[in-house]
């Protein structure tokens, strides 16, 4: 039975642990950290076949620069002498054009709907983690946004998705949980949502099931070869022997990449988020605010937010107070009677996205080592595109045709 070592414990590779063991593989596990407050448990839960335009698009440099003079904006790049911050930059305006969106907007609804597909499998096994098919208000307050969100709306109906265009009044007739300040909205119908914390839950458990070794607060120090394949997993417990090596590290995958003297671009986009515990009055449906880019998820009986999106370094693990502000304010402009006072810090999560420079994840067998398969750079749609990613990433291992094509997903 061929052994597989998956670096990362992250939700992705979780998921590949599965479906590898599920296909017949001695699966093993290895993170640093106790594996119980990765990048993914504190995530808005969404699986957004909606989101098809990547982070790298046209305007988004002109609007990042803007956004570069307010404490509280969206989205934010920490300025810092960095070569690595440079490369990306440059890389990212490389991408910023519409020949890129428009090869990247079918690569990433195939990889979407694929993952919705697999969620849907996992919550007819077991429906612990309140998984819902609701779909995704894109809430919005200015008719500037209104009119690039219908052009959006547009992109996604004509490449299949289910989209409704809702007016005030309609949006106040959907959304019955609490009142909404929106001028409209855009309904994705094809998206749904869950509770994150309570899917890991339950993937961990299944591995459990299925015998697949975790090695928790297990640090991977290096590789030693045999020719062009990895042969073993150095790690701080002792050294494991490996047929196949998954790289599933996320912000942390340029440094591990470098050991394996790769060159894996991506930077940690911080992202903040808080959660409500059973709230009385919360919206009933999943949104995002348009203007603040604030995500707001039900989760059972709890409340979700989370927004913002820093690039900075995994160093960086301050709370920026202003940044939390921005979310809280966009949230009482949107819902006017919810009241949402500023966590405390204790309450606040964050974690760091893995952000490539063209707002694609890679899911790729590499081209040198031959036994290495690296699925990494998701940014904020990890727990969207994770069962996707890691059935090709199990297809990829085991040399069958793949779900999806993955030309748009190589390094």
């Amino acid at each position: 039975m061929k052994k597989v070592g998956i670096v990362g414990g992250g939700i992705i590779g979780l998921c590949t642990a599965y479906y590898l063991a599920k296909e017949g593989y001695e699966v093993s596990v290895y993170d640093e950290s106790s594996m119980d407050d990765g990048c993914s448990y504190g995530n808005a839960g969404m699986i957004v076949p909606s989101h098809i335009i990547p982070l790298a698009q046209p305007g988004m440099i002109a609007q990042g620069m803007k956004w570069m003079f307010d404490s509280q904006s969206p989205f934010y790049v920490k300025p810092r002498l960095s070569t690595d911050l440079i490369k990306w930059g440059l890389q990212f305006y490389k991408h910023a054009n519409l020949n890129h969106v428009q090869k990247a907007m079918p690569a990433l609804r195939d990889l979407s709907l694929l993952s919705k597909e697999l969620y849907q499998d996992f919550a007819k096994i077991n429906d612990s983690f309140f998984y819902e098919e609701k779909g995704l208000l894109m809430l919005y307050k200015t008719d500037k946004v209104a009119e690039e969100m219908h052009h959006e709306g547009k992109e996604a109906e004509r490449l299949g998705l289910e989209v409704d265009f809702l007016s005030k009044a309609e949006v106040a007739v959907l959304e019955t949980g609490t009142k909404t300040n929106a001028i409209g909205a855009v309904h994705y119908k094809s998206d749904a949502h869950l509770y994150p914390q309570k899917f890991l839950q339950f993937i961990k458990e299944e591995l459990v099931r299925m015998q697949v070794s975790i090695h928790k607060n297990t640090s991977v120090k290096d590789f030693t070869f045999q020719g062009d394949k990895i042969a073993k997993i150095v790690t701080d417990k002792g050294d494991f022997l490996a047929d196949e090596v998954v790289l599933a590290t996320g912000a942390w995958s340029p440094v591990l990449a470098k050991k394996l003297d790769i060159s894996i671009s991506i930077l940690p986009g911080k992202g903040y988020s808080f959660t409500l515990k059973d709230e009385k009055q919360k919206p009933a449906i999943p949104a995002i605010l348009c203007e603040g880019k604030v995500a707001v998820t039900p989760m059972d009986k709890d409340i979700r937010f989370g927004g913002t999106m820093e690039i900075t370094h995994t160093g960086d693990t301050k709370i920026n107070a202003s940044r939390l502000q921005g979310i809280i304010t966009s949230i009482n402009d949107f819902y006017p009677d919810m009241h949402v006072k500023m966590p405390k810090v204790a309450d606040t999560w964050f974690g760091f996205r893995p952000c490539t420079p063209s707002g694609m994840p890679i899911i790729t067998r590499d081209k040198k080592i031959k036994n290495l398969t690296i699925a990494t750079g998701h940014a904020m749609m990890g727990l969207s595109l994770a069962p996707a990613t890691a059935k090709l990433v199990t297809e990829i291992i085991s040399g069958k045709s793949l779900s999806v094509d993955t030309k748009m997903f190589q390094i």
